[in-house]
């Protein structure tokens, strides 16, 4: 695995463009475009979320799932909190690292949860800050679907039980906690020792994705925002843009979307990852 960094300082911009501007749910489809066109696609499915189409420059945000990104054609670019550009066809982002996406025409991007098979190959082959690794360019959905449905090697249990209370209850983490016979102490600094990232993000990439059905299934910003367990839609708003670097507007399908386009309504987003440490 080569790691290939340029040392060119890049002025963090939190006002970029929304890194998945664009984005259409495809419906039930899971589909891609079989690397043969950019009709955008995003799709959540059980332990993993992928993106294929163009990426316009991001604001500065972190996931709470590793990141692959992968350039269909050319190279993905992305600057990271100190200002250096990661530049190659295929690079991983670890949970909780704060990066920005510039300009691909074509990018293919995966989001793995951390509590995943396929979250430990990751582990192996990235460091503890953005990794080039051009040998993912041939990663398909296929390859992550495969090792998504079985937990890490090694993952405590009870964390693992914990992680699934998050995804089907709305339970304070006092609560969480003693249902699972730990502290909360414990099980803040498991979480951050075996997943890299503190259970509240977790429980907001799990909204997210609740949310994001919710749109699939025609519902309204408003109403996704309240089903997943968002305050309000700006709440939702708010938290997309930390998680995604993008607003929720643009998962809605083409029809729904607003009218002014993706560019100009993403123009002066800023997600800065703050929420939820």
């Amino acid at each position: 695995m080569t790691l290939r960094k340029s040392q060119v300082r890049d002025r963090p911009d939190r006002h970029g463009e929304s890194a998945l501007a664009g984005v259409v749910l495809a419906g039930g489809n899971t589909g891609l475009n079989a690397r043969g066109g950019t009709v955008p696609h995003f799709a959540v499915h059980e332990g993993y979320a992928v993106y294929e189409g163009p990426a316009t420059d991001s604001s500065f945000h972190m996931h709470a799932a590793f990141q692959v990104a992968i350039a269909v054609r050319g190279e993905v670019l992305m600057v990271d909190a100190s200002g250096t550009r990661h530049q190659a066809v295929a690079l991983i982002v670890p949970p909780m690292v704060r990066h920005r996406m510039l300009a691909v025409p074509h990018l293919l991007t995966f989001f793995v949860e951390p509590q995943c098979a396929f979250a430990d190959r990751l582990r192996e082959r990235c460091g503890p800050g953005v990794t080039a690794d051009p040998e993912l360019r041939d990663l398909r959905e296929e390859d992550v679907r495969s090792a998504t449905g079985r937990p890490a090697e090694g993952l405590d249990g009870r964390l693992l039980a914990a992680m699934n209370a998050l995804a089907d209850q709305r339970v304070p983490m006092p609560v969480l906690s003693a249902q699972v016979g730990l502290s909360p102490q414990r099980l803040r600094a498991l979480a951050r020792q075996q997943l890299g990232m503190p259970l509240p993000r977790w429980r907001i990439w799990q909204r997210l994705a609740r949310a994001t059905e919710a749109l699939r299934e025609g519902r309204s910003l408003a109403d996704a925002a309240t089903t997943a367990g968002f305050a309000d839609q700006a709440h939702f708003n708010r938290q997309m843009r930390e998680m995604l670097g993008l607003a929720p507007s643009f998962l809605l399908p083409g029809p729904r979307r607003p009218a002014e386009g993706p560019s100009g309504a993403a123009r002066g987003m800023g997600g800065d990852g703050s929420a939820d440490r």
